[in-house]
């Protein structure tokens, strides 16, 4: 006996909803990525196609906080703070250290706090969010190139911020990413 033409129906609109609600799910991580990376929320960084054509005397301190995640490496920033006019372009080295036998495929992600800055904090040259393989032994310094848009002048909530932490943190770049430990 065939269905009714009303219970095909309501099956195919449940299984378009499976379907559907499996795709947002495997989009979600790159779609709030992207999100972030366009507005600055949750202190996400932005990129910049070039360096601020002003210069403030106000000064900013930038903190360099590095993170390793499930991987047998050392990460370090070479200066812990550096202290940048607003709209000035500073430049940052880390160095980053395979302790292990084996190759490792890593990715690093970023942050700034306070949250509010991440609008303000532009990134000229960056190593983030691009795979990144070290062969067993090997140290490679990265560089970051960046400033402190002047705009954060005028915004009210960023009044008085003299600080802005900018933090990484690698972690393996995929599943079949060799990682033997902690680092």
């Amino acid at each position: 006996m065939a269905a009714p033409r009303s219970a095909r129906f309501v099956a195919l609109l449940c299984a378009g909803v499976v379907v559907t609600m499996t795709g947002a799910a495997f989009a979600a991580v790159p779609l709030y990525q992207l999100f972030c990376q366009v507005t600055g929320f949750g202190g996400t960084t932005m990129r910049a196609d070039k360096a601020s054509d002003v210069v403030l005397d106000r000064t900013v301190k930038v903190r360099f906080d590095t993170n390793v995640r499930n991987l047998p490496m050392t990460f370090k920033a070479e200066q812990v703070t550096q202290t940048v006019r607003i709209g000035e372009t500073g430049l940052a080295y880390f160095d980053v250290t395979n302790t292990s036998d084996q190759p490792i495929a890593a990715r690093a992600s970023y942050n700034v706090v306070p949250e509010q800055t991440g609008q303000y904090f532009q990134k000229l040259q960056c190593f983030c969010f691009d795979d990144q393989t070290i062969a067993p032994g090997q140290t490679i310094q990265f560089p970051v190139q960046y400033f402190v848009d002047p705009l954060i002048a005028r915004n009210a909530e960023t009044d008085g911020v003299d600080e802005i932490t900018l933090s990484y943190t690698f972690y393996p770049s995929s599943e079949d990413a060799p990682a033997s430990g902690a680092g």
